[in-house]
């Protein structure tokens, strides 16, 4: 079936596309290398944004890291003032009594060194343990004073009410392993 309605402007389409009422004409493309720097540049400044939002949130202040604080280094003293308990944490029986041999060689008074046993017999790493900071100078030349030993405050050994100097070297597995 036919339809009789009038003819009117739009029944023909002109090829060629012309502003007609409020349609418009297609904006020229834009190129595509102008796109892909438009398209890095807003990713480079999102990633910087995130990355700083990141190192906000963490309560970073700082972009590049403090450098590391030196630790203010101790010179091991040999203070013979100090009396030196030596266990031996081996079951290899007459350390104790080498390394006190030692602390009398490096200047001790015998009756100042006092070797014992300990409970322990399987003790790892040879160690002098002092109780207070102002007994680290001490203990670190006890360790050198012994050939070298690790060092560590703890109150484990300090007797309190005890107002004698007093250092603990426990000696361990690798004095034995050592010869």
């Amino acid at each position: 079936m036919p339809t009789s309605l009038p003819r009117d402007r739009f029944d023909d389409v002109p090829r060629q596309p012309a502003r007609v009422g409020a349609h418009r004409a297609e904006q020229p493309r834009t190129p595509r290398g102008v796109v892909l720097m438009w398209a890095a540049l807003a990713t480079v400044i999102l990633m910087i944004a995130g990355i700083l939002g990141f190192l906000v949130l963490s309560q970073r202040t700082g972009i590049v890291p403090d450098p590391p604080q030196a630790e203010p280094t101790v010179a091991p003293v040999v203070d013979t003032e100090y009396t030196v308990l030596v266990l031996n944490g081996t079951s290899t029986s007459g350390v104790a009594e080498e390394v006190a041999a030692q602390l009398v060689a490096a200047g001790w008074e015998e009756g100042s060194v006092i070797p014992s046993d300990s409970s322990a017999t399987d003790f790892p790493e040879t160690t002098v343990y002092y109780a207070s900071p102002e007994e680290e100078a001490a203990a670190l030349g006890v360790a050198q004073a012994i050939g070298g030993a690790r060092t560590e405050q703890s109150d484990q050994y300090d007797q309190p009410g005890d107002e004698e100097k007093e250092l603990t070297v426990v000696v361990g597995l690798d004095r034995v392993s050592a010869g």
